[in-house]
Parts: C-alpha cells; structure tokens; sequence
C-alpha cells in the first residue's frame, strides 16, 4: 500500500490570488493603451499577477526549462517513428546543443535541465547529472503489463516533487515543461481516452516523427489494449500512472502538482505534458490555474486534454518534434504580456484645483433680447 495519495493535493494548492487579479485588471484600465488593444498579452499579464500576486507584475527573470526523459515499453510494437530505447539520442542531442529545443533555449537565454526518469540505456553514457535520479530501465508494455510497479510509481511522482521544489527553492519563477520519450504519445493518448470517457480512434496522432497508416493503426490497437488495463483502476491516479504510464510521466505529474504547490507558474507542451497535467486535475481540481499551454501539437489527445482542463493554447505553428520546443516559442509572449503590465504608463489624473477636479463651466447663450443683428 502506498503513502502517498495524490488527492492531498486538493487541500494544499490554492487558486492564484483573486485580490491580486481584480487589482491587476484595475490598474490595466489605467493605462495610457486602451483596454483590449494589446490581445490575449492583457489577460496573460493579469494572470502572472495574481501568481505572483504582485501588481504591478514583476519580470520573469529566472525562467527555466526542465525535460523528463524516459523509454516507453510500447515503442518495442513500432508505433514510434524513432526505434525502441533510442530516447538517449534525444537527451545527447540537447546536451550537444543539436536539437531544436537546445537552439531556442540558446536564443532566449534560457536554461535546461534534463532528468532521466526511465531511460533504457546504461547510465554510464550520460552525465551524472541527469541519470542519477532514475527510477527504473525503460516502462513496461502496457498493452499487457503495467509501466511500473506501485513502488515504482509513487518514487516517480516523489521525484518529480522533488525536483519542483529545488526550482522553486533555486529561484526558477517560471518553467518550460517537456518530455524527451519515445512510445510517449502512447501512453499518453491512453490515459488522455480513459480520464475523458474516449475510443482509442479518437486520441491516437502520429506522434512527433510522423507514423504511416500501418504504424497508426497499430498504434490505435495498443491504446485500446492499453485502455482495458487502465479502466479498472481509473478512481486512483498513482495506480493509474503505474498500469498506462510511465516513469517519466508519474514524475512530470508529481512535479505539475508541486509546482503548484509552491506557486510557481508552469508552461505546458504537447501532448505529454497535456497527459499528466490531466492526470493531475483529476487529482487537485485548482492545479490548472497555475498552467499554461504553450501551444497547440496537433495531437488529437492534447487537444481533448486541453478542453477538459479549459486551457488554450498561446500558439498554434504546427511544431509536432516535441521536447519542450513549443512551449519555449511562447515563453516570449509571456515575457512581453509581463513587460507591458508592468512597464507601460498610467494616464495622469485630472488636474485639481482648490480640492476638486477642475471642471470647465458651460459657456451660457448671450442675452439677445432687443438685440438687433
């Protein structure tokens, strides 16, 4: 039996403070720009007040990119355009700076920080740094068995808390969040189609290589073996993480409620991260207030996800390649709706004169009573 029960979570996150946002939306009305002349910038900065509860906003000076890593069990079934347990290749090639995330993460000036949760290679060929929190080799085949062992599963989520905390005692005011998997998207199309009531027809994309046909449909096959496994256990999420997901999503999970916890604002990506967010709100119905979504994959489940949670996503470019890319593109307009909120002027108030606002006096019609013109 398990000591930790992700329903805790209900009673320790809180919403972003209300008081904070009236307060926010107030002083926008104040300024020299119209209301509603800036767009969904508006509504962001407000929304980065009352999770900083501050007014005005302070700058986003330590945001970060945080990527779990892990091998899915069901990539072994070619339903991935990568080959099974090559999600090491993902993790090298941002180490190396050769992947899109790590040329976006370098444009912007931003941190990354990579966390091997369940890779299937041997830890002596990656850094210390990121192999040394791993919970298991890889995440079983849950078309027939489950990705983790209960033990497994709450080490996972305890991990992913962890490392929430050391962001949120580092400084880290905001996080990029994303996965480097591959077999991901399906395990995570299959938790999306449980927790929303769906066929397996409906969540299965094509993941972010791109599948053909023959790939698609076994694909949609082993969410719905998947999902057989995953209905009975759906009233509990840490039994649920372990039957249908994987390491590295019980500790994505468990770092998205922790983060909320700690009132640290979270950028979401695809269709991963979209998973265990939802996984999430199934256990703390508040944690979505302190997410955003950074854009729109294209992934039938993210979408499905995203609806349930109310989320909508700041961009939609058609970037499928995944870790953490997406949602760093939108880190910059988050950057700018707190620059605006917090750097743009008031209109001065009117000019007083003896106490009271000067007020010009009507101009009375001239007497033309026997007047003649």
């Amino acid at each position: 039996m398990s000591s930790l029960n992700l329903d805790d979570f209900s009673d320790l996150i809180e919403r972003p403070d209300s008081g904070t946002r009236r307060d926010a939306e107030e002083r926008r009305e104040r300024l020299t720009v119209r209301p509603g002349a800036l767009g969904r910038l508006d509504e962001l900065g407000e929304w980065l007040s009352a999770a900083q509860g501050s007014v005005p906003v302070k700058a986003l000076r330590q945001p970060r990119v945080v990527l779990f890593a892990g091998d899915h069990g069901v990539a072994a079934l070619d339903v991935s355009g990568r080959p099974a347990g090559s999600a090491h290749q993902l993790v090298r090639a941002v180490l190396e700076g050769a992947s899109p995330v790590a040329v976006l993460a370098r444009r912007a000036e931003v941190s990354v920080r990579i966390v091997d949760a369940g890779l299937d290679c041997d830890p002596e060929s990656l850094p210390d740094e990121v192999v040394r929190h791993r919970v298991r080799r890889g995440s079983g085949r849950i078309d027939i068995e489950d990705a983790l062992t209960a033990e497994e599963a709450e080490r996972a989520v305890r991990l992913g808390m962890a490392i929430a905390d050391e962001e949120a005692d580092s400084g880290t005011d905001l996080v990029v969040l994303g996965d480097l998997s591959v077999g991901g998207t399906t395990s995570a199309a299959t938790l999306i189609a449980a927790l929303c009531g769906t066929d397996a027809s409906v969540v299965t994309g094509r993941g972010g290589v791109g599948i053909d046909d023959l790939a698609w449909m076994r694909k949609c096959a082993t969410v719905r073996d998947a999902l057989r496994r995953a209905r009975p256990v759906l009233g509990d999420q840490l039994e649920l993480l372990a039957a249908v997901g994987g390491a590295d999503m019980a500790a994505m999970t468990g770092f998205l409620l922790q983060s909320a916890v700690r009132r640290m604002p979270v950028i979401l990506d695809g269709v991963v991260s979209a998973a265990c967010a939802l996984v999430g709100q199934r256990a703390a119905f508040r944690a979505p207030d302190w997410w955003l979504a950074g854009q729109l994959s294209g992934e039938p489940a993210q979408a499905k996800a995203l609806d349930r949670m109310a989320l909508n996503p700041l961009l939609d470019q058609g970037v499928t390649v995944g870790e953490g890319a997406g949602a760093l593109l939108a880190l910059p307009l988050v950057q700018a709706a707190a620059a605006l909120a917090a750097e743009l002027p008031e209109r001065p108030e009117p000019e007083e004169v003896g106490g009271a606002a000067a007020v010009e006096e009507p101009v009375e019609a001239e007497e033309t009573v026997g007047k003649s013109v």
